[in-house]
């Protein structure tokens, strides 16, 4: 027997009792909304690009082992920490410029291993 909500999900198994109408699993191992740990070797890698924004170069931090609330700050520090603008798109810090030197600096500071990659 199995029950469904209002907008088709299934919301109870007799199998395995209340279950999450997203992934359908029980409501104890569902996983969704949580973050997940980024997956990685552990180094923090910070490249400059120009590719599709006009000529106009950006500073990309890819493998910070953080997510969510602590990423979001920690891409707000770097801003704050560079006085430039930026953005956290997909778990990637874009921040405007080329700010390499500092930005390796400040996270070597915070005890990440970091690597610059790329030109």
């Amino acid at each position: 027997m199995s029950k469904k909500s209002s907008s088709g999900g299934l919301v109870y198994s007799t199998e395995i009792g209340r279950t999450c109408p997203d992934c359908r699993a029980a409501v104890t191992d569902c996983r969704c909304g949580q973050d997940e740990q980024p997956q990685g070797d552990g180094i923090v890698r910070v490249s400059r690009e120009t590719k599709g924004r006009g000529g106009k170069v950006m500073t990309l931090i890819t493998g910070i082992p953080l997510v969510g609330a602590e990423l979001k700050t920690l891409a707000k520090d770097l801003k704050k920490k560079c006085g430039v603008g930026g953005a956290l798109k997909d778990g990637v810090v874009e921040i405007q410029g080329d700010q390499r030197d500092i930005l390796v600096a400040e996270l070597t500071k915070r005890g990440f291993t970091v690597r610059k990659s790329g030109g």
